[in-house]
């Protein structure tokens, strides 16, 4: 039971994790003149554009706007509340 929770607090840390990085990807994304050459930033955009690009290629742009990174946050806070909501159950039931 110990390493059930443990291991869900642990998926739980790293899916805030990479909301953060996913964030940080998409505030970036405003500014045309940043160089994705940089190293960090190069290997920011291979961890984050993956799940991105799904996001893209299911939710057409409104208007020229890109709307997926929305969904693809509402994806990662949905799957947080999930395993949030299951670790407090296995907590109660003891």
């Amino acid at each position: 039971m110990l390493i059930v929770a443990l291991l869900d607090q642990v998926v739980l840390l790293m899916i805030s994790f990479y909301t953060f990085l996913l964030v940080f990807r998409v505030l970036l994304s405003w500014f045309r003149s940043i160089p994705w050459d940089n190293p960090v930033l190069a290997a920011l955009s291979t961890i984050t554009d993956p799940y991105l690009n799904f996001f893209r290629g299911v939710v057409p742009s409104l208007g020229g706007i890109d709307i997926s990174p929305i969904f693809a946050f509402l994806a990662l806070n949905v799957m947080n509340y999930l395993l949030r909501s299951s670790l407090y159950r296995m907590i109660a039931m003891g």
